[in-house]
């Protein structure tokens, strides 16, 4: 087995995370309730690609969270507990869905 820090090592663990980075986004577009994966799955196609792998941990854990509580936090009408007040969370509720051009 290669050992850490070399070249297919560092390709592999990159390999691993760009697997995990889609399974992340899919599960976002998936949720069950449109206007939750419009507001997550966009939100994942944003910033999904850029985050680390805290990041990407953070994400998940919120993935977890029921749709009415995680809008709710977004909507500013609850507030976020303090174990999922972070930044991936901060970026969530900063995030606007685009809205489809009409032509």
């Amino acid at each position: 087995m290669p050992a850490p820090g070399s070249l297919w090592w560092a390709f592999m663990n990159s390999e691993a995370i760009e697997i995990r980075r889609k399974r992340l986004r899919f599960r976002a577009w998936h949720r069950g309730m449109r206007e939750s994966d419009l507001l997550l799955g966009g939100f994942a196609d944003a910033h999904v690609g850029g985050f680390s792998n805290d990041q990407l941990n953070r994400f998940e854990i919120l993935l977890e969270i029921a749709d009415a509580d995680l809008y709710d936090w977004y909507a500013g009408r609850a507030p976020v507990p303090p174990d999922h007040d972070h930044d991936v969370m901060a970026l969530l509720k900063a995030f606007r869905v685009a809205s489809p051009s009409r032509t």
